[in-house]
């Protein structure tokens, strides 16, 4: 089940909370059924949260040697980037904009999303960056170096956008071990709860939501589009 923000088509987008987790092959056929709706002017554009059962899922630069134990499912999901790890503790945002009316700057779109993550993070405490030629949301680890707290794969298709984020709140960290994350193996993972800091969905979603205009803007390149 689901809890709904509805908006008119060409308003803003429609915001949506899974009470419960979705399975990921359900999420990919609603995302492509929704693509289809918003590419049509049938549907408003959509930010949905949601989290997964445990899954493993492939995107199109994925490499068969970095499956390192497929404990859980493997999904091809069609997005760009490489093996991530979903499952329970980690927040899932799922963002469909019609990049059509909003600039058609993929550029512009993915570097609105990270700076979207990144500041949601750090008004909750955690400074995080990007980090040249390695994808993803990155911060300190309790070991003193970089880790990855966040992960972005995206999709365009008929101009409108699918798939996003990925954020560790308090997932298991040891599910990440049967793959190399994002083709990152010199790097560990982290959470806001192994920072110890709140890690509770409900936080982080309010916080994204404050800074939900910013991103709307930076994505529609009204506030340029840094390299």
């Amino acid at each position: 089940m689901s809890t709904a923000i509805r908006s008119p088509v060409g308003t803003l987008p429609a915001w949506e909370v899974a009470s419960t987790p979705v399975p990921y092959r359900d999420a990919l056929v609603r995302m492509e059924a929704r693509n289809a709706g918003i590419a049509a002017g049938e549907e408003s554009e959509l930010v949905w949260l949601l989290e997964h059962p445990p899954v493993y899922t492939a995107g199109t630069s994925a490499a068969a040697t970095e499956l390192l134990d497929p404990r859980f499912e493997v999904v091809e999901a069609g997005r760009g980037g490489r093996y991530t790890y979903h499952g329970p503790g980690q927040r899932v945002g799922y963002v469909l904009l019609d990049l059509g009316r909003r600039g058609r700057d993929v550029r512009c779109f993915v570097h609105a999303l990270e700076g979207w993550v990144i500041a949601t993070l750090g008004d909750l405490g955690v400074r995080c960056w990007r980090i040249a030629g390695k994808v993803g949301i990155w911060t300190r680890g309790t070991d003193g170096r970089d880790a990855k707290i966040g992960a972005i794969g995206v999709r365009v298709r008929r101009w409108v956008t699918m798939h996003g984020f990925a954020v560790n709140l308090s997932p298991d960290l040891d599910h990440f071990g049967g793959i190399v994350p994002c083709g990152i193996a010199d790097h560990g993972v982290t959470s806001l709860a192994a920072l110890g800091l709140d890690a509770a969905a409900d936080s982080f979603d309010a916080a994204l939501r404050r800074r939900f205009a910013d991103f709307l803007a930076a994505a529609g390149g009204q506030q340029g589009c840094l390299p």
